[in-house]
């Protein structure tokens, strides 16, 4: 991966500068190309045999798969246009797609759980037949291919679009596991009942996850200091430093998932220090915090 030659020297990071590039290039693709290829062929599969058996349970665990197949095709897309270096539109690259497509992905599961949740309390009301010999084997089915999609998906432990991602995977799995279990009671007793009440449980289980992916992807949008780091201990460490008499105007976020960002004024008695100053600086906020990329002015103490 290459940045514009036109524009490759403004982005360029010298000796002494943060390590990290501008660009997720060390990102592989096969991953989601996988989970997208094994839930999309197993989608159509699902649906039609969930109309076929008359199943909430199997339709709402169809839903999710064609739910899943999108937002796998989303996080591809993300993670392809992240890979791109800086341009001079974009100087910052464009990390910042996996944390948007994360965030959309969130949206389309609240849809998702929303529309099961009314379509179950519906069916409470007027009990519909539903054949639990389709539904078991078809669930059984698709519960190896959540697995599977699980465990591929469980390979980028780093990507927060593609935990966005499992978040629908492990949705459907657990619709997976609701429906076998709906299947086995419908089939063995006849009690219609238990289709809808596994379909809202499964749809409040995964509602935590989708809710907590939201709040991350927001977070991260609204450049929001990173959860692992300390602003205000941030702040006192930096005045800790010799040589520094304050800090003001600092700024903590991430530039794309894993790669916190600072800025700041550092005031300090005598410029002629600040060489020294600076390197004590970044050595520190690389040791205690993790931050690599470090933007600082000096001024003159007042």
């Amino acid at each position: 991966m290459h940045i514009d030659t036109d524009t490759a020297h403004l982005h360029a990071h010298r000796a002494g500068d943060a390590k990290h590039k501008h660009y997720t290039g060390d990102r592989s693709l096969k991953v989601l190309g996988w989970a997208v290829a094994l839930t999309l062929g197993f989608a159509g599969v699902e649906a039609v045999s969930g109309f076929l058996a008359n199943s909430l349970a199997l339709i709402s665990d169809a839903g999710h798969m064609v739910t899943d197949a999108a937002a796998l095709g989303l996080a591809l897309l993300a993670q392809l246009i992240a890979k791109r270096p800086p341009s001079a539109r974009y100087s910052f690259g464009y990390g910042r797609a996996e944390a948007l497509a994360a965030f959309v992905n969130g949206l389309l599961m609240l849809g998702v759980v929303g529309w099961i949740v009314v379509e179950a309390v519906q069916r409470f009301g007027a009990p519909q037949r539903v054949q639990g010999g389709m539904v078991f084997v078809v669930a059984g089915i698709g519960l190896c291919v959540n697995l599977a999609v699980a465990w591929v998906l469980s390979h980028d432990k780093k990507s927060m679009n593609t935990r966005a991602a499992l978040v629908h995977v492990m949705g459907d799995l657990l619709g997976s596991v609701a429906a076998l279990v709906a299947g086995a009671v419908i089939w063995y007793t006849g009690w219609m009942q238990i289709d809808p009440l596994l379909s809202i449980l499964v749809s409040l289980l995964i509602l935590k996850s989708t809710v907590e992916i939201l709040r991350e992807s927001y977070h991260h949008l609204m450049e929001g200091v990173p959860g692992q780091i300390d602003y205000l201990q941030v702040g006192a460490d930096l005045e800790q430093v010799a040589g520094v008499e304050s800090v003001h105007d600092l700024h903590v976020w991430s530039m794309s998932p894993g790669q916190p960002a600072l800025i700041g004024h550092i005031e300090v008695r005598d410029l002629q220090d600040w060489p020294a100053i600076l390197a004590a600086i970044k050595a520190m906020l690389l040791a205690r915090h993790g931050i690599d990329h470090v933007t600082l002015q000096a001024e003159l103490a007042q």
